[in-house]
């Protein structure tokens, strides 16, 4: 069972970045998928979550409006696109799943540590 995040880069502020999350050797269809993020000196947070349908999506109240969160199940990824990015959203970027989350990101936000924790992929805000 993996999970591999990617897309991360250095973008200006105001900018846009995708970030894909690609799984492997388990069903994903089987799995809501939560992204969460670590900012240097900070601890991780919970950013968004897709349930395993991609029918319900969260977000953090300082991502909404910005973030979109969706999935491709068929091609066993889940993607977040990030818009107007803001240089308080530098952070090393995670997605993550496990048994506990579930189909409907059973507590999501409130969780930091994942069964399934997949490689970051740094986003930098800097201009």
């Amino acid at each position: 069972v993996q999970l591999q995040a990617s897309g991360g880069g250095l973008v200006q502020p105001g900018g846009t970045l995708r970030l894909s999350c690609a799984a492997s050797g388990f069903s994903l269809d089987d799995y809501a998928i939560a992204w969460l993020r670590q900012a240097p000196g900070k601890e991780r947070e919970g950013v968004s979550c897709i349930s395993s349908s991609g029918l319900s999506t969260y977000y953090a109240d300082s991502v909404k409006g910005r973030f979109t969160i969706y999935r491709d199940n068929a091609e066993k990824t889940v993607y977040l696109h990030m818009d107007y990015l803001k240089p308080e959203d530098t952070a090393v970027y995670y997605c993550a799943t496990d048994r506990a989350l579930g189909r409907l990101c059973s507590k999501w936000a409130a969780r930091k540590a994942f069964g399934q924790l997949g490689q970051g992929t740094l986003v930098t805000v800097s201009s």
